[in-house]
């Protein structure tokens, strides 16, 4: 695959990012073009390693040395179209993605692995550059609607999925414009929002109908579809229950970014959250913190602070996680790149103020002094995850997950699929559930 003795000769490159005093000014993507030369030689890096340990780290199996092999042969639309074998929505992994099959790569034993996200970013931005992703209908139609709830990745996988098997396929969001925590979770620095839109309208000309500012009600589309399908995500977020909860100031994450998200899209937020000017403390260290993180950067904040309960991951692979699981080890986002304060082993004990809030207290985990210090803050968001989705009228499971078994849920032709069904996870598990679910569905309907 690649080249034979390319692991050999090229080192690791990845696409640079855009210098911070340039990039904290706006709200565009952060990274720079990285030029076919440079992808064809990332590619090359993908060894013949017999056994590609890279297909059982993606949830997709996207078969990455394939189009390794085809990007590093000049090969592009080939690899395209091995690219969306397994992937509706490369452009999205491509960007967002953690990559865990870069975690499982086998020159990762005991080298840096082969660049396998940038490679598949430049695969799909090629091919829609040249055209060569148009609309897919299909060439006949099925008799069947299904209902899809929720207009995520794995809503949207999904319904891309069903209407290309020829059912009719109809996306109800409860949002005004469709993406799920895509649009107005994921910050423009990260993805732009006319990728997005860019595969709507796609998927408007392969038949599929958004119904947009309409939640849809699982047990009343079930008399009106023959099957429909769950994706509302897991967007309930934890809380925290201690003194001065109560306090002005203090906001769950998505509430902010979300925010932030319609305003660049052109939309009017009253009373909008703003870090403008202000001590921020954002609690919790992991992506939704480092999005927060860079969003008060570009709202100009006074100063933040980020805080994690846990200790500070080592800065290589832990021996506890070795190769090929996903490493525990220090990960740092473009959004620490740009300032502000990162602290470990913080667990917040109350916060306080005069009706708005005014400090932080916490303790450092695991001293046994108890010792209280506080930090001075007019703004504190919430990054601590999700405890599942909304409540419906199926059954749960223990989690608060939507119970299901091969994607039934206990309703007959309801379905479920990504967050709301596994729990709060990375966009490429709700690709690849939303993909299975569809499967699922469509043997449903073809028996129906």
């Amino acid at each position: 695959m690649g080249k034979t003795t390319g692991f050999l000769e090229y080192e690791r490159e990845t696409p640079a990012r855009r210098p911070v005093s340039e990039r904290v000014n706006d709200w565009l993507e952060i990274y720079q073009d990285f030029p076919a030369e440079k992808v064809r030689t990332q590619s090359a890096r993908c060894m013949d390693c017999g056994i590609p340990f890279c297909h059982d780290g993606c949830p997709l199996h996207n078969a990455i040395p394939d189009w390794n092999d085809l990007a590093w042969g000049g090969r592009w639309r080939d690899a395209i179209r091995a690219l969306h074998a397994t992937n509706n929505f490369p452009e999205f992994t491509g960007r967002i993605c953690p990559a865990p099959c870069e975690a499982a790569c086998v020159l990762g034993i005991n080298s840096k692995p082969v660049a396998i996200k940038a490679i598949e970013c430049s695969i799909v931005d090629r091919a829609f550059e040249e055209g060569w992703i148009v609309p897919e209908p299909p060439p006949k139609k099925s008799g069947k609607r299904a209902a899809v709830i929720g207009s995520g990745p794995a809503g949207l996988a999904a319904a891309q999925q069903l209407a290309r098997a020829g059912h009719a396929v109809t996306v109800f969001e409860k949002n005004d414009r469709p993406g799920g925590l895509l649009r107005y979770g994921i910050p423009d620095f990260k993805l732009e929002k006319r990728w997005i839109d860019r595969r709507i309208e796609q998927m408007r000309q392969e038949g599929v109908v958004f119904v947009t500012n309409q939640a849809g009600d699982a047990i009343a589309l079930r008399r009106e579809f023959d099957a429909v399908l769950l994706a509302i995500g897991a967007e309930v977020p934890r809380d925290m229950k201690i003194p001065g909860r109560e306090l002005n100031g203090i906001h769950f994450a998505m509430e902010f970014l979300t925010q932030q998200n319609r305003v660049n899209a052109g939309d009017a937020v009253k009373d909008q959250i703003l870090a403008t000017g202000k001590r921020v403390v954002i609690l919790g260290g992991g992506d939704t913190g480092a999005d927060c993180l860079g969003t008060c950067h570009r709202q100009k904040a006074a100063s933040v602070h980020q805080f994690e309960i846990l200790p500070a991951p080592p800065a290589e692979r832990a021996a506890s996680t070795p190769w090929p699981l996903w490493p525990l080890q220090l990960r740092s986002e473009s959004s620490h790149e740009e300032g502000g304060v990162r602290q470990w082993s913080i667990a917040t004990t109350r916060f306080s103020g005069d009706g708005s809030v005014r400090r932080v207290h916490y303790v450092r985990a695991g001293d046994s002094s108890g010792a209280e210090f506080a930090v001075e803050a007019d703004l504190v968001l919430l990054a601590i995850g999700f405890t599942g989705p909304q409540r419906t009228p199926l059954r749960h499971d223990a989690r608060g997950n939507i119970a299901t078994e091969n994607y039934h849920t206990s309703e007959p032709g309801i379905f479920a699929a990504g967050d709301a069904r596994r729990g709060q996870s990375l966009v490429v598990w709700a690709i690849a559930e939303g993909r299975r679910a569809a499967a699922a569905m469509h043997e449903f309907l073809l028996r129906g």
